[in-house]
């Protein structure tokens, strides 16, 4: 993906905003990236595609992404 860096830059900011106790930012910015991915994956004329994202301490969650 030509645009992913997107998702590694917000993944930046997310590890800031926790380790800062900006909890609510830190949350938000989890949404953020999976808006992000399926943009992404939209714009790239993906049809569908699995979207993979850490999310707390609870691992890893795979969800499917529908284009557009």
């Amino acid at each position: 993906m030509a645009n992913d860096w997107i998702i590694d830059v917000l993944a930046d900011l997310k590890t800031f905003a926790s380790e800062n106790g900006l909890v609510a930012l830190a949350g938000q910015l989890d949404d953020t990236m999976l808006v992000a991915a399926a943009d992404v994956s939209s714009a790239e004329g993906a049809a569908q595609e699995m979207v993979s994202w850490e999310v707390g301490n609870t691992g890893r969650n795979n969800r499917p992404v529908a284009a557009g």
